[in-house]
């Protein structure tokens, strides 16, 4: 049984990553809720799933002549799934920081031209991705979850969308 082909199903991960990204951007600029360093990671690991995503809905890899799939199929797949992962583990840290006590959480970091000014690159992605009391507050919920919480189950479908791509036989 041939399985249906990758185009469409690239096309549908584009019009989530999109709709993500609108949502985002509505609740920054209209909700007047101010992403935390996390949120922000989750917004370019979001971007660049649904950039993969379109590469991989323009270039349309087809199959080869023996039924297989051609190597750029594979290498979209992959590069999504691992971007999908990143953006889980993200996610998960920062609903991990909203479990935790308040008190046990550091108060705030410096702002990020401060950091980019003074420190060297490798301290501040430890500091962004550590996370802190900012990134533990839960200002807004959709049926009893926080902003992190769909979004980790955004990239958790992320990513077995990406696999299923990475294993699918033919095209």
């Amino acid at each position: 049984m041939a399985l249906p082909a990758s185009r469409p199903f690239y096309l549908l991960a584009v019009i989530f990553c999109t709709t993500l990204m609108v949502i985002a951007l509505y609740m920054e600029h209209v909700l007047g809720l101010v992403p935390c360093p996390l949120c922000i990671i989750q917004r370019v690991l979001v971007i660049l799933v649904g950039l993969i995503a379109l590469i991989a809905v323009l270039h349309n890899p087809l199959p080869t002549l023996t039924g297989g799939r051609r190597p750029a199929a594979r290498v979209y797949a992959f590069v999504l799934t691992l971007f999908s992962v990143l953006g889980a583990a993200v996610a998960g840290r920062q609903v991990w920081l909203q479990h935790q006590p308040a008190d046990q959480l550091p108060s705030c970091l410096p702002s990020l031209d401060y950091m980019v000014d003074v420190l060297p690159l490798q301290e501040i992605l430890g500091l962004l991705f550590s996370g802190t009391a900012d990134c533990a507050k839960v200002d807004w919920t959709f049926l009893g979850l926080s902003i992190a919480e769909g979004t980790l189950l955004a990239f958790i479908g992320l990513s077995l969308f990406g696999l299923v791509q990475l294993f699918r036989s033919t095209d």
